[in-house]
């Protein structure tokens, strides 16, 4: 698993949103991106940090980001996702693991001696430019719009 780090430039990504609309890395040109891997659309972690990020949506977009959340979800679940819990921002259906791998955010993981591949909780802010700014490695889902903006 090779995670994108700080300074990296972010490779161009077209991926599906839980609408089927085509989303690309260069609709957010000029804007500063915060993408966000969760492994799981409607499970308590992946809630929580979405709820969060849709509770502080506002202070954000006025400190100047978009936001995109990403799991492997289908575009279904991902939809269902988006409309129970009011969030508004994109989420993106990433079934053929595109995204997931570019970021580097898919491999090993261990969880009660079990070894399986799933999605690392990780957060990457991306500059203007496309840039990798600063990856947020430990989320804290239940506060995670303030580690963002510390």
């Amino acid at each position: 698993m090779k995670t994108l780090k700080v300074g990296d430039k972010v490779p161009q990504f077209t991926s599906k949103d839980q609408d089927g609309n085509d989303v690309q890395l260069s609709d957010f040109v000029g804007k500063k991106l915060i993408v966000f891997f969760y492994p799981r659309a409607s499970t308590p972690g992946c809630t929580m940090e979405a709820c969060n990020l849709r509770d502080n949506y506002q202070v954000l977009q006025d400190r100047g980001y978009a936001l995109l959340g990403v799991s492997a979800d289908s575009q279904k679940k991902q939809t269902n996702f988006k409309n129970k819990f009011n969030l508004p921002f994109p989420l993106l259906a990433d079934e053929d693991h595109t995204v997931l791998n570019i970021f580097g955010v898919w491999g090993e993981k261990k969880f009660m001696g079990r070894i399986y591949d799933g999605i690392h909780r990780k957060t990457f802010i991306i500059d203007e430019e496309g840039t990798v700014e600063r990856v947020i490695d430990k989320v804290k889902t239940k506060d995670h719009a303030a580690q963002i903006l510390e």
